[in-house]
C-alpha cells in the first residue's frame, strides 16, 4: 500500500542518518574514556580498540531505541508541519493507523536489541573484564616501561627497573621499596623475575642487597644476598568467582536468582520493552499543529525519553535492593509507559472525551 511503503521509506531513511550520527558520538566518547582508562593502568595500551567496540557493543541496545524514537518522532512531526498529515487524515486514515509501518520497520531492530540486550551485553562487558584481568595478571616488571616507577595498589610498595630483557620476564636493575608501619626497606639486585605459586605473585631478586631501616630507633641494618623473595602483588581472586552480573550470561542470573542478578535481568528484559513503548509513545507526542511555531513536542518526546531510561535504570535498583520483585517492578514502569503510549495516542486521535470512550476519531491535526 503507498501509505505503508511511503511511511516506512521516510523513517528507514531518518532511522539510518540518526543511527550514525549517534554512534559517531559515542565512538569519540568511548575513544576518549578509553585512552584515559589505558593513561591510568586499567588495560593495555595495545587492547584500546578492542576495549572501545566491546563498549560501544554494549551500548548498542541503548543506541538503537534512542535512532527508532528519534526517527519517529522527527519523521511524523515534519509531516505534521508540511499538511501532509492533514491530508491522511482528511483521507480517513488515523493516527493509530501509523502504529502499523512502524513496527513492521521496527520488528527486526526490536529483535536484535532483544539479542544484543540478552546476549550481547553480557559477552562484552564479559570480554572488557579478561581484557582488564589478562593485565592485572601481567608480571609487575613487564606493566612498567623501564625507567618508570610503578606504586602498588596499597602504596606501601614501589618497584623500579632499569630495562627488561627481550622476553619481558625477568628485569635488570631492579629497586624495590617496602614501607610497613614505622619501618622501610629498600632493595636492590642485579636481577629479579616473578613466580606464582599458587595465588601468590613472589618477586624473586639475584645478586643484591637491602637496607632495613627502623624510624623509631633510627637504626639501619644491610645485608647482601644471592636469591631473595618478595610478595609481589595482592592474592589473584579466581575471576569468574569475582564477575559482576553485568558480565554473567542471562541464563545464569536466571539460575542463581539472587537480588542484584534479579536487578541486572530485569534490566535486560526491560530494554526490548522500552524500545517497544517508546515507539507508541512517539506516534502519538509527534502530534502538533503546523499553525503554531516551535518544537515544543520534540523537547518534549527528548525529555519522555531520558525520564523513561532512568525509570529503566532505577527498576534494577528496586529489585537488587529487594523493595520490588521482578514482575511488580516490570509491570509498574514497562506496564505502565505502555498504558501512557495507549492514552497519549487515544488523546491525539479523539481529545480528552476520547479517553473516556466519547468523541470521534479527529480528521485533521490538533
Amino acid at each position: 500500500m503507498l501509505f505503508d511503503s511511503s511511511v516506512r521509506r521516510e523513517l528507514a531513511r531518518s532511522f539510518g542518518a540518526t543511527l550514525v550520527v549517534l554512534l559517531t558520538i559515542v565512538l569519540t566518547m568511548m575513544l576518549i574514556r578509553t585512552l584515559g582508562q589505558a593513561a591510568s593502568g586499567s588495560i593495555a595500551p595495545q587492547h584500546v580498540v578492542l576495549a572501545m567496540g566491546y563498549t560501544v557493543l554494549g551500548h548498542l541496545p541503548t543506541l538503537l531505541s534512542l535512532s527508532l524514537f528519534v526517527a519517529v518522532v522527527s519523521c511524523l512531526s515534519r509531516m505534521y508541519r508540511d499538511s501532509e498529515m492533514t491530508i491522511w487524515f482528511a483521507s480517513g486514515v488515523p493516527l493509530g493507523r501509523f502504529l502499523r509501518p512502524v513496527l513492521r520497520l521496527a520488528a527486526p531492530v526490536l529483535a536484535v536489541i532483544a539479542v544484543l540486550a540478552l546476549l550481547v551485553w553480557p559477552w562484552a562487558n564479559q570480554r572488557n573484564a579478561d581484557l582488564r584481568d589478562l593485565y592485572e595478571r601481567r608480571s609487575d616488571l613487564s606493566r612498567v616501561a623501564p625507567g618508570q616507577f610503578q606504586s602498588s595498589r596499597d602504596g606501601n610498595r614501589v618497584f623500579f627497573i632499569e630495562r627488561n630483557t627481550e622476553d619481558g620476564r625477568t628485569g635488570r636493575n631492579v629497586f624495590v621499596l617496602i614501607r610497613a608501619d614505622n619501618r622501610e626497606a629498600v632493595t636492590s639486585a642485579t636481577t629479579g623475575r616473578i613466580e606464582l605459586e599458587g595465588e601468590d605473585r613472589f618477586l624473586v631478586l639475584s645478586q643484591g642487597q637491602r637496607v632495613d631501616r627502623d624510624f623509631e630507633t633510627d637504626e639501619k641494618n644491610i645485608a647482601q644476598f644471592e636469591t631473595f623473595r618478595i610478595l609481589a602483588g595482592e592474592k589473584a581472586v579466581a575471576r569468574n568467582e569475582n564477575l559482576p552480573p553485568k558480565a554473567r550470561s542471562s541464563l545464569e542470573l536466571w539460575r542463581h536468582p539472587s537480588a542484584r542478578n534479579l536487578g541486572e535481568l530485569v534490566w535486560r528484559i526491560g530494554l526490548p520493552l522500552t524500545a517497544f513503548n517508546l515507539l507508541v509513545l512517539g506516534v502519538g507526542l509527534s502530534a502538533s499543529n503546523p499553525r503554531r511555531g516551535g518544537s515544543w513536542n520534540l523537547l518534549f518526546a527528548l525529555l519522555t525519553f531520558i525520564v523513561y531510561f532512568n525509570l529503566l535504570n532505577l527498576t534494577q535498583g528496586w529489585v537488587a535492593g529487594g523493595k520490588l520483585t521482578p514482575l511488580k517492578a516490570l509491570l509498574l514502569v514497562h506496564g505502565g509507559a505502555a498504558l501512557a503510549g495507549w492514552l497519549v495516542l487515544r488523546w491525539r486521535e479523539r481529545g480528552v472525551a476520547g479517553l473516556f470512550g466519547l468523541g470521534r476519531p479527529r480528521t485533521a491535526a490538533a
